[in-house]
This record gives C-alpha cells, sequence and structure tokens, in this order.
C-alpha cells in the first residue's frame, strides 16, 4: 500500500489530476484495501466527479409448463466494487429559514412502538425515533457518509482512520445540545457503546457494536473507538440506523435490566430537529421544533403528525389520490393498484434503487412444543424442517416471478439472493426454479409420503405448518399463492396474518412478534441499512447470545435459530478483512449458504415505493438509511 505507484495515484489526487471516477478504477487495479481507497477518496476532495454507481436491471424471466427459471439480479445503485464509504460527504441544502412551513403529515402504515432505536424491532420504530435521535454519521443514496453529529468523516488522510485498521477517532461538532439544553459531548458517544453493549439492555443493534475493544473519551469533542481486529466496517458504528446517539444524564440510570422502564422510550431527549410533544404506541407521533437544534435555519415544518396504522394500500391513497397526507412510507401495494393510482393523482409515485427483499424465514425449531414456557425453544429441533430436503422442496414451490410481476411490477425483481445489494457484494452464483414436480419428488426420497387424506407424513408426523406475516393485503397475496403450491404438494398450511403494530414490536412478552417466531415459516422485508452489510447478515450468525430466545427477550438477530460453521467462519472473517476482493468473496460465500440451504428463501428483490405531495422538495431518499435521515431539510416549494 506504500509502494511507489500508491503514492504516484496518491499525489495525483491531491493535485487533482484525477476524477474520483479515475481513481477507482486505478485503485481496483492496485488491489488496495477499503482503507487506502478512502484516503485516494478523500485526497480528491469529492469535487472532480460524482461518485461513480454500478448499477444492475433485471434479467428476463422465462415460464415453461409446470416449472419457472430466473438467474437471480438485482436493482441498485451503489458503490464501486472495493470502495468503502470513506472521506466524499454529501451536502445538503438548507431551507434558509427555520419554521414557516406548517404541519407535515406522514404516514407509516406499520405504527411505531417505541422511539428507542436501540430497542427497536421494525423499520418504523427506527424511522419515528430518527425525528429525535441522530447517528454521528449518515449514508447517501449511493453509500456515501454524511456527517451529522460528527465535525468531518473519518479518513486515513485526516488521521480520523487508523493504518493499521484497529481504530477510528471522530471529531464532533462543537456546540450541539440536546433539546432539554444539556451539552452534547464525545461521553455520551462512550455511554451509547456501554448502553448498547450491555448483555441485560437487550439491545437489538448490540451486534454491530460486538467487534469493538473500548470506546475512549480523548476531550469534550473527540472520541477514539478501538477495535479487538483490523475492522473494515468501521463506518457501521455509530452510524446509520444502528448508530443513534443516546444522552448518558438521561439514561445513566437505565442501563441493563432496567432500559426498558426509561421514560425516555416514548419521549426521547434527542439532537434532532424535532422533539416529541406526544407518543400513543400503535398510533401516532407529534413532534414539534427542537429549539436547541444546532442549525439555525433549520428545520422548515413547525410540526410533524406521523401517523401509524392501517394499510399500504390506504397509505397509498392518502399520499397519490388525495393528498390527505405530505408523505406515504413503504407502499407495498399490487401492481395494478399502483397503476391506477398514478392517473390523475394529486401526488406522486416515488421509486427509489432499494437494498431489501422479501423473504420466507425457515424455522429451525419446533413452534408447537413448550419449554419452560418458550416455544421455538432453541434446542428443540423441528420435526421435519432441520431437513434440508424438505427445505429445498419449499424453495422450489415459490412462485417468484409470479409474485415479482403481478403483484409487485415496477417495485421488484425476482430473486434468490438474501442480500441484493451493495452491487459488489451481490452473489452471480445463485438460481431459482418452481417445479413441483421436482418439489415432490424430494420429500418422497425423503420419506415424507402422502397418505390416503392427501397429507404428507412420516413417522406418524404429519406436515402441516403454520405461515404467518404481517397483515398488508400484498402479504396476504404471496401468503395464498405459497399455500396453494403446498397444498398441490400435499402440505397443510394455515395462514396467520399479525397486526404489523405487534408482528415488529419489541415487547418481550407478546408470543406474536416475529422475533419469537412461533410458527413455522414467517415473511417480511429485511436489508442491510449499511454498505458494508455486517448489520443485516448477523441475522444468520449462529453464536449463541445472538440466537433470539427467551434468555435475551428475543433481542438476538438469529431468529431462524439456524447454525452452521461455514457462515459462521465467512462472517467472522468479514469483520476483519481488508482485502475489497475477498471482503466481497466472503459475502457472496454467506448470501450461497443461506440460499442453498434454505433458511431464508428469497421472494423479491424490492425497490423503494412511498408516496408524496408534488410539491416536498429535498427528501434525499437513501436505501441505506431511515426515508426520514435528511428530514430538517425537507421543504415545500410555494
Amino acid at each position: 500500500m506504500t509502494g511507489s505507484r500508491y503514492d504516484d495515484l496518491l499525489a495525483a489526487a491531491r493535485g487533482g489530476r484525477l476524477s474520483r471516477r479515475d481513481v477507482l478504477v486505478r485503485a481496483a487495479g492496485l488491489g488496495l484495501s477499503a482503507p487506502a481507497i478512502a484516503a485516494l477518496l478523500a485526497a480528491c476532495g469529492g469535487t472532480s466527479a460524482t461518485p461513480t454507481t454500478a448499477t444492475t436491471s433485471s434479467t428476463s424471466t422465462t415460464t415453461t409448463t409446470g416449472a419457472s427459471t430466473s438467474t437471480t439480479t438485482t436493482s441498485a445503485a451503489t458503490p464501486v466494487a472495493g470502495a468503502s464509504p470513506a472521506a466524499a460527504a454529501t451536502t445538503v441544502t438548507t431551507s434558509g429559514q427555520r419554521g414557516g412551513g406548517g404541519q407535515l403529515k406522514l404516514l407509516w402504515w406499520q405504527a411505531p412502538t417505541i422511539l428507542n432505536g436501540h430497542l427497536a424491532q421494525g423499520t418504523k420504530d427506527f424511522d419515528a425515533s430518527r425525528v429525535v435521535l441522530e447517528p454521528l454519521a449518515d449514508f447517501d443514496k449511493d453509500g456515501n457518509p454524511v456527517a451529522i453529529l460528527a465535525a468531518e468523516i473519518p479518513s486515513l488522510s485526516n488521521g480520523g482512520v487508523g493504518q493499521d485498521g484497529m481504530s477510528v477517532t471522530w471529531k464532533l461538532k462543537q456546540g450541539v445540545k440536546w433539546s432539554d439544553g444539556q451539552p452534547f459531548t464525545s461521553a455520551d458517544v462512550k455511554f451509547t457503546f456501554d448502553y448498547v453493549s450491555n448483555k441485560d439492555t437487550s439491545a437489538t443493534t448490540s451486534g454491530s457494536y460486538t467487534g469493538i475493544a473500548s470506546v475512549d473519551v480523548v476531550d469534550d469533542a473527540t472520541v477514539k473507538v478501538t477495535f479487538k481486529k483490523p475492522t473494515p466496517g468501521w463506518f457501521t458504528v455509530f452510524c446509520g440506523a444502528n448508530g443513534y446517539i443516546v444522552p448518558q444524564h438521561v439514561l445513566q440510570s437505565f442501563v441493563g435490566t432496567n432500559a426498558r422502564n426509561a421514560p425516555f422510550n416514548l419521549k426521547p431527549i434527542g439532537t434532532g430537529p424535532y422533539k416529541v410533544d406526544s407518543f400513543t404506541p400503535g398510533d401516532n407521533v407529534q413532534y414539534s421544533i427542537n429549539t436547541n437544534f444546532r442549525e439555525a435555519n433549520a428545520p422548515y415544518f413547525d410540526t410533524v403528525n406521523l401517523k401509524g396504522g392501517g394499510d399500504a394500500t390506504s397509505a397509498a391513497r392518502a399520499a397519490i389520490q388525495t393528498g390527505d397526507v405530505d408523505y406515504a412510507w413503504n407502499l407495498q401495494v399490487s401492481a395494478d393498484v399502483l397503476t391506477s393510482l398514478q392517473s390523475g393523482g394529486v401526488g406522486q409515485l416515488i421509486i427509489t434503487p432499494g437494498s431489501s427483499s422479501e423473504q420466507i424465514q425457515v424455522n429451525m425449531t419446533d413452534p408447537n412444543t413448550d419449554v419452560n414456557g418458550e416455544k421455538s425453544h432453541f434446542g428443540t429441533p423441528h420435526p421435519f424442517q432441520t431437513d434440508p430436503k424438505v427445505r429445498q422442496a419449499y424453495a422450489l414451490a415459490i412462485q417468484r416471478d409470479v409474485m415479482a410481476s403481478k403483484l409487485y411490477g415496477p417495485a421488484g425483481t425476482a430473486t434468490a439472493n438474501v442480500l441484493v445489494a451493495p452491487a459488489n457484494f451481490v452473489s452471480k452464483n445463485t438460481s431459482w426454479k418452481f417445479d413441483l414436480t421436482a418439489a415432490g419428488a424430494l420429500l418422497d426420497g425423503a420419506g415424507w409420503t402422502k397418505g390416503s387424506d392427501g397429507v404428507r407424513a412420516k413417522g406418524g408426523v404429519k406436515m402441516q405448518i403454520t405461515f404467518q406475516t404481517s397483515v398488508n393485503q400484498l402479504r396476504q397475496q404471496e401468503q395464498e399463492l405459497v399455500k396453494a403450491s403446498f397444498q398441490q404438494l400435499g402440505i397443510t398450511m394455515t395462514l396467520k396474518s399479525v397486526d404489523a403494530g405487534v408482528y415488529f414490536s419489541s415487547d418481550a412478552g407478546n408470543p406474536d412478534t416475529y422475533a419469537h417466531f412461533y410458527t413455522d415459516l414467517e415473511m417480511f422485508t429485511n436489508g442491510p441499512s449499511t454498505p458494508y452489510p455486517l448489520d443485516y447478515m448477523i441475522r444468520w450468525y449462529g453464536k449463541t447470545d445472538n440466537i433470539a430466545q427467551k434468555s435475551n427477550n428475543w433481542a438476538g438477530n438469529n431468529i431462524t435459530r439456524w447454525q452452521n460453521s461455514d457462515y459462521d467462519t465467512a462472517y467472522e472473517s468479514a469483520l476483519t478483512e481488508l482485502d475489497p476482493a475477498k471482503q466481497a468473496q466472503l459475502f457472496v460465500t454467506m448470501n450461497d449458504l443461506v440460499v442453498n440451504n434454505y433458511v431464508g428463501i428469497n421472494e423479491v428483490a424490492r425497490n423503494g415505493v412511498s408516496g408524496a405531495a408534488k410539491n416536498l422538495q429535498n427528501l434525499n431518499l437513501s436505501p441505506w438509511s431511515s426515508d426520514l435521515w435528511n428530514l430538517a431539510h425537507w421543504t415545500r416549494s410555494k
């Protein structure tokens, strides 16, 4: 990395003789590490070229009688392979005034149930929290970091990123205050780490912080993070949706087992543009301007009303057709409805590249056996889903092409991959097929044969399963497609739909949350929140503490309770690998292990779909962060 070719490239970048695109191309040819590329991008200054993105389009799907097949692709704009989000921070446009914009009406049809992102169980909780709480940095649509509470993005060139990948030092914006007027300092960053990493806090974001050895306060405006090993994904901690900084002076008495009793969880004190006036979990959040917000000319809207509940179709109508709300999130609505709403509506449909996918999770534990008050008990195997041939038969019975083309339309693409972004980490090795004949042969070969009642059984155990998801018209249509195929195979299926406010809640006492997974199969959308997707791939990491179970209040990330030593090795290697090519291979390996073991059965790679008033401006929506990450700078044209 310190050879003459690197030095020449660095000098050319500093001298402005190369664009960022040229730098990335030449860096790839040298096989440089992510930190080295970060330094080169920083030296460019980020002004000579637009950040390079790679976009892949979906392949065609061919259908034949009785079977359909497709190769896996995705559609997402992402950083060029090997480029770590480094020092080219994106600038944001302010409204030019604080207040005067009246009320902003938001509609999240999955209602938030908690406003502490570190205890959140779903995107709607992270989003509602983001209005108030902020990370050190967030990510724009291309995966580039944007300084939020940080004064600058760390890099090799500015001394922020250690040459050995073992540390990162953050310089913080000075003069920042919490909404209650108390000063924000580096002590709050250190406290956030202590809070999240305390096992008894049961933070759902804890997996992002396991690689940290220490967080040290250098001074009030400087904090140093030291890692246990070289860490290419240093920007996955204190950044994005998992990086919200929380106030020490408010939560210091609520660390560990007392964490869920904090009044802060329902009325947080934050550094963001707004503060919470009132919150009814599962219904509505009212926000008003945080008068201590650091930007004198923001935010523009006087108040924000985030209404929760209902369904995606009614949310789409409210934003696009009638204009009853200014913005509606996650419009998981069938293609024909989207088409009709766009005709003559007062609002607009916004489709952006996505990083998430709709997927079916397969429970490796028995949801029908109770062990000391806990079903789906880790250590109590499922009676037939632990057989890979059974899971493979499941995968062959999913009509992904129909789901994508008929149900999602422009909002999705059929895929087998569980990791669909960033593009340089997407596997090209996988494929999918819909073939009930092959599925039946697999089940026959595994000894699961049809009885006189048409239901498959083995050893007196019948193949009777329950398949759950959240209440949503599109998801119920997906369920019906799956049920019809499974019934043809001789598998009895009961469909279960759970209100999204319950399904994605952090209520450890509610058996219907997706994290409890008290059914055989369940479905939801998920994906990475950072361009180095460790926070997402941890969902299949088999370390016992990461298994969702009663002992950790079901806060573990691995809800399928699947364990695979090869996967764990690849995941642990990705925590420390600095070579971009090897990084990509590790993530492809992890994806392929999940896909080929049929633990996460992916269906549709989803684009971001939302509805908005035509006069809303400066949204800057990003697949790598909350839709509300830039809310401080949203405006309305006159």
